[in-house]
């Protein structure tokens, strides 16, 4: 899995010029996941990976969801492989209509998987699972193409009493990135003192960049 996001050139390492992510987080490299509809046969790969991984950890579901925009197009493309009902979650409510976070159905009920693309402190996707557990469903599994592994997430995931599986963490991506020599023995430092600190990364003096 890890080898089918690098095939594409999903992971991106630019620590002169940071990523900036949702939480304030830098990030001197970037998971492209959004990639992926681009290349179907790779994409094929990371969905038949959630049908097997949900087949060797015994999840039960009646309803896969997807967090708005980039959970959405692999939540659908596994609801329509497994055949199951799909459902999406909005970051906010419509101003107008319903008023609704969760559109396509009702989960009221329901056990729901909630499919995301990326987590890195995990806020995005819980707030997600409050919101479906607002309209009435249970949610006690979210799955993810990759997740950086950042200690915050594990503990914020045990709070909302939800497991997290991804298909493959970062870690993972980072050896066989090293196997491939795409990333020497300088990156591979910069990468373990971001992940060792990510909030403190980069340290006092570095250039940060304008991202």
């Amino acid at each position: 899995m890890a080898g089918t996001l690098l095939d594409i050139e999903a992971v991106v390492f630019t620590p002169g010029d940071p990523i900036t992510f949702k939480s304030g987080i830098k990030s001197p490299v970037y998971v492209d996941n959004r990639r992926l509809p681009f290349w179907p046969a790779q994409w094929q790969v990371v969905i038949e990976g959630f049908r097997d991984l949900i087949a060797l950890r015994g999840i039960t579901y009646h309803v896969i969801a997807g967090i708005e925009a980039a959970g959405i197009p692999h939540s659908a493309a596994l609801a329509y492989l497994t055949r199951t009902p799909s459902v999406f979650v909005r970051k906010q409510a419509k101003e107008h209509g319903t008023h609704s976070r969760v559109e396509g159905g009702d989960v009221s009920g329901k056990r729901v998987l909630l499919i995301e693309d990326l987590v890195t402190t995990g806020g995005s996707s819980l707030a997600g699972v409050e919101a479906l557990r607002e309209a009435g469903a249970d949610v006690q599994d979210c799955l993810c193409i990759t997740s950086y592994g950042f200690p915050e997430a594990g503990r914020a995931f045990d709070a909302a009493k939800v497991r997290l599986h991804p298909l493959t963490p970062f870690a993972t991506i980072v050896i066989e990135a090293s196997k491939r020599g795409l990333f020497g023995q300088p990156e591979l430092a910069t990468l373990e003192d971001w992940i060792r600190d990510p909030h403190g990364w980069p340290p006092a003096g570095e250039n940060e960049g304008d991202s």
